[in-house]
Parts: structure tokens; C-alpha cells; sequence
């Protein structure tokens, strides 16, 4: 799953995480949302960018924090 979310590739922008079959920097996401733009901006000026690599993308970024969250209250 994560394979059609985020690609690493030596020969796309010197190996920078980017969404897959794209060359937008997973790291463009975030930084739209910390200057509190939206995703319907994110997604005007990426169009190659597909909703599903998004929210999926946000789902397991979610699924992180609270398994991180668990093990450290544990």
C-alpha cells in the first residue's frame, strides 16, 4: 500500500519522498497545511496528486501518532 502513496527514487528529485507516479514532494502536503492552506488548495496546484494517495497518506500518518502515543503511555 504504501508503494502507491509514496515512491523513493534516487532518480527523482535526488530521492526525495514524492507522491507515487508523480515528482510533488510528500513534504509540499504538509507544508500547505502548516500555512493553514487547504487540501482543495494542495490539490489546485497539484493536479497529478490523487485524493486517495492523500487521505491515505493521512490515515497512516494517523495510525503512527497513536501507535506512538500507545507504546509511549505503555
Amino acid at each position: 500500500m504504501l508503494k502507491d502513496i509514496i515512491n523513493v527514487d534516487p532518480e527523482i528529485l535526488s530521492g526525495t519522498p514524492v507522491f507515487a507516479g508523480t515528482r510533488v514532494p510528500v513534504k509540499a502536503l504538509f507544508d500547505y497545511l502548516e500555512g493553514s492552506k487547504t487540501l482543495d488548495d494542495f490539490f489546485e496546484d497539484f493536479p497529478s496528486v490523487k485524493h486517495s494517495q492523500v487521505v491515505n497518506l493521512l490515515n497512516l500518518a494517523q495510525q503512527l501518532v497513536i501507535a506512538s502515543n500507545e507504546k509511549a503511555a505503555a
